[in-house]
């Protein structure tokens, strides 16, 4: 398994992971929360891969996907956040393939995350997820994150979202 900054040569592998993940959600295999057309769209990966915050995960083929930068959404200012600092960084739209799931390359996804973070000395990690997504709301908790709070959103164009707001605190736990 390769995790790895995306390039516009990963961008049609992204597009049907998000095909995928849109799929399963309207067959009712998955509760993400996303709208086909609306959120995650090939634009998204586009937007990501541009500005090179794009990231993939691979093994034989694109699996995983998701983007890592300092952008915080609108829902997160004012948040209870723990912990203040110039130095957030966050993991936006992670996605791994449905195909896929189950075999621990979400969470492989997020220690990645951690790492690049570590590496970049952007201590405060930051994240979100639709309250509606059990599954992500546990590996999460599992993996040491702390939902600060839900905030009622229009997120990304899908209306009547309750966000998830989530942090860890690398420096914290090496205390």
């Amino acid at each position: 398994m390769t995790i790895r900054k995306a390039d516009a040569r990963d961008l049609d592998a992204i597009g049907r992971l998000y095909d995928e993940i849109h799929t399963a959600e309207e067959r009712g295999e998955c509760r993400i929360g996303w709208i086909r057309g609306v959120y995650p769209t090939r634009k998204t990966a586009e937007d990501a891969v541009s500005r090179g915050d794009m990231f993939i995960l691979e093994e034989k083929e694109i699996l995983g996907a998701a983007i890592i930068n300092q952008t915080q959404v609108d829902g997160y200012f004012g948040a209870p956040w723990r912990y203040e600092s110039d130095a957030v960084c966050v993991l936006h739209t992670l996605v791994i393939s449905p195909k896929a799931a189950g075999k621990g390359y979400g969470s492989a996804f997020v220690k990645f995350y951690e790492r690049w973070a570590a590496e970049h000395h952007l201590p405060e990690l930051r994240m979100d997820t639709n309250a509606k997504n059990a599954v992500a709301r546990a590996m999460y908790r599992k993996l040491g994150y702390e939902e600060i709070a839900i905030v009622p959103t229009v997120f990304n164009g899908i209306p009547d979202v309750d966000l998830v707001l989530l942090e860890k605190n690398l420096s914290a736990q090496e205390k």
